[in-house]
């Protein structure tokens, strides 16, 4: 061999090994999410995982996504995207779609196929993809109770019971945003879940689900984060909270907390992953994508919250919690006897009338 060659081959090796070094140069991935129990959930069956098999990687939590659109739009318009993947809402992933300040996905090209082969975009559960939205979980919004707030031939066992406060007396936690609160006051007040969104598009809707909940008015307190209501109910403040059903099952199931879930009226909807735009490490958050939501790994997160995967073909890998060892298919909000009356939000109704609709249900806790 040549001088020539030789230095040719010699540069080619150190070429490939200074590639391979820069590859696995340490690299932080900041995820942003919605805490608590979901955010533990997410460690344990995506975040660890990804980063056992990459080494160089560390992911770090950021809990901001109850605030993210308006994160995104101020990271945005400062130039500065520091998150580099963030859970969102579809009705908020559609308005930051619109903006631009996320980006679209391919979903059959980005997101592996399920274990037969289905692609993407028909494994993914009906309705589910959004233009810029992955999902990951189907859950729900529950009124769950304190039994020793009532007498035990007295406990309540629906929506309409939230509202009686001559029956159920006590403090109520509702969540400090018009979702979930607009609907079942109108489920309350006698509409079927089919019809809520076409009474709630017309003035006279919105003035009668307000005018229902002005009759527990006196009696509410305001959560803002997902941990606060499960910690008004654990400490006696209140009889009644509105509130994630993962949360409250960790909170039941595994804090021990006295209380019981009321699946009448769930308010049913998906949640899941946005992009932003101009984010730092877009290549690995692909990667990361790939791998978080495929068919194996969206039926893991079921084993730490009870919460129903996004794909149809991880429904039948959902088994026992990993470390209560109960079956968590009863636990999900799609269980048959669970799913009887559910409320599914409708995300285009929020989308084009949510600005509007917080903006009276703002004015309206300060009156």
């Amino acid at each position: 061999m040549s001088s020539k060659l030789k230095l040719i081959g010699l540069s080619s090796a150190v070429s490939v090994l200074a590639l391979s070094a820069a590859a696995q140069d340490p690299v932080s991935l900041t995820i942003v999410s919605w805490g608590g129990a979901y955010t533990a959930s997410q460690q344990r069956a995506y975040h660890e995982p990804f980063m056992e098999a990459n080494p160089h990687v560390t992911i770090i939590n950021d809990d901001g996504s109850a605030n993210a659109l308006a994160s995104l739009r101020a990271q945005a318009q400062a130039g500065n995207v520091t998150w580099d993947l963030v859970d969102m809402l579809p009705s908020d992933a559609q308005l930051a779609c619109d903006e631009g300040i996320i980006l679209q996905i391919d979903h059959d090209a980005m997101l592996a196929a399920a274990p037969d082969g289905t692609p993407a975009s028909e494994d993914f559960l009906p309705g589910s993809l959004g233009e810029c939205f992955i999902p990951q979980i189907v859950y729900s919004t529950v009124l769950t109770y304190r039994p020793g707030a009532f007498p035990d031939d007295a406990q309540p066992s629906s929506i309409a019971d939230l509202f009686d406060v001559e029956n159920f007396p006590g403090r109520r936690a509702l969540q400090d945003r018009p979702g979930t609160n607009l609907e079942w006051a109108l489920y309350a007040d006698g509409v079927d879940p089919e019809d809520i969104y076409e009474v709630l598009s017309t003035p006279e809707g919105v003035d009668r689900a307000f005018a229902k909940l002005d009759t527990i008015k006196d009696h509410i307190i305001f959560w803002t984060e997902g941990a606060q209501a499960p910690q008004l109910l654990a400490d006696g403040e209140v009889a009644f909270a509105t509130g994630y059903n993962g949360r409250m099952f960790d909170a039941i199931e595994v804090e021990g907390m006295d209380a019981d879930i009321i699946w009448d009226g769930q308010v049913v909807e998906w949640d899941g992953w946005v992009v932003p735009a101009d984010g730092p490490n877009e290549e690995l958050v692909m990667e990361y994508l790939y791998f978080a939501t495929d068919t194996q790994r969206l039926a893991d997160q079921a084993k730490f919250i009870s919460y129903g995967p996004a794909r149809a073909s991880s429904a039948g890998l959902v088994g026992e919690h990993a470390d209560l060892g109960i079956d968590m298919a009863p636990h999900m909000p799609t269980a048959p006897e669970n799913y009887f009356a559910p409320i599914v939000l409708d995300n285009d109704f929020w989308v084009d009338y949510g600005d509007e609709l917080r903006e009276r249900f703002a004015n309206w806790m300060l009156q």
